[in-house]
């Protein structure tokens, strides 16, 4: 009598969220490499806003449809993708009074650092951990993304102004709004957080209508008004993949992925479209921002010590 012995294959492991990053990363790469030609061409940056706000209207309506319209109308539903959507959007608003106060080649460094709020509040609060390779590419990404944005002078022109403290309320916003991104799908589904999401924008897009001066030339033509649309709907569906990608991986991975990617993207965007050649400082910190991607996207997976309530 012969008998036979099953052998067990591993299962494959399954990165939802690594999928979702990487669409963020293509999606807000192409966004950040074309965001500019908008104001370049005559359309100001607060009816840029005004536009994204719109843009977010049929990506939430797409992941609805795909839900069967489960739209969740509960206290907690509401109240954090309101939270996440008032923390980006407001932090945005705020952005174009730092801008019209300070220097942008200290602003974005400055907002950049984000993920390190981020990160503390998932280590301490979400008891998220990741393994030593996580590690070294979360502290690469946390050094690239601020070079990235780096211009030269800016030690010299730094000042404790307001648009200093502007930009540190942003970053506040933006490392709260991607933990409260994790900490929202814990309790309430993706779809339902961006429908919220796309509402607040739209709420205070009237706030940034009222920003634009009164005597703007706008371009309400194909390369103003038109490329705005175009553009900014890239960086709605960006936004929806986040979300996603937070739904499913860790937001001290997620977090400083997409953070250190994205602008990775964008600058081989502008490199092969434009001819754009970055200087010496941000090579080093494009080949930091490599690393640290291909580091985060390589991490094993470990369990947090507080498992997600799903």
């Amino acid at each position: 009598m012969t008998s036979s012995t099953a052998v067990e294959r591993p299962a494959p492991v399954r990165r939802p969220w690594l999928a979702f990053a990487l669409l963020t990363l293509v999606f807000w790469g192409i966004w950040g490499a074309f965001a500019g030609m908008a104001t370049e061409n005559g359309f100001p940056e607060t009816l840029v806003y005004c536009v994204w706000s719109l843009t977010m209207i049929p990506p939430a309506l797409i992941v609805l449809a795909r839900n069967g319209w489960k739209l969740e109308r509960t206290r907690a539903a509401i109240v954090y993708g309101m939270t996440i959507g008032l923390l980006g959007a407001g932090g945005q608003l705020i952005l174009f009074i730092a801008l019209a106060e300070g220097p942008a080649y200290l602003v974005f460094p400055l907002i950049s650092l984000s993920p390190l709020v981020t990160i503390g509040l998932s280590l301490t609060l979400l008891g998220e951990r990741t393994n030593l390779l996580g590690w070294i590419g979360i502290g690469l990404a946390v050094i690239a993304v601020p070079l990235l944005d780096y211009r030269p002078g800016g030690l010299r022109a730094f000042s404790p102004e307001p648009w200093f403290f502007l930009a540190l309320i942003i970053m506040v916003f933006w490392g709260l709004q991607a933990y409260f991104i994790k900490l929202g799908n814990r309790h309430v589904s993706a779809e339902s957080i961006f429908f919220y999401m796309m509402a607040s924008g739209i709420l205070l897009a009237p706030v940034a209508w009222f920003m634009t001066p009164a005597d703007a030339s706008v371009n309400w033509g194909a390369s103003g008004f038109g490329n705005a649309l175009l553009v900014q709907a890239l960086n709605a569906f960006g936004a929806l993949f986040l979300v996603l990608a937070f739904r499913y991986g860790k937001v001290i991975v997620v977090s400083p992925l997409t953070n250190a990617g994205a602008p990775l993207a964008t600058a081989v965007i502008s490199l092969v479209l434009m001819g754009v050649m970055p200087g010496p400082l941000k090579f080093v910190a494009l080949g930091l921002a490599l690393v640290a991607s291909v580091l985060l996207a390589l991490a094993p997976e470990s369990e947090s010590r507080k498992q997600p309530n799903q």
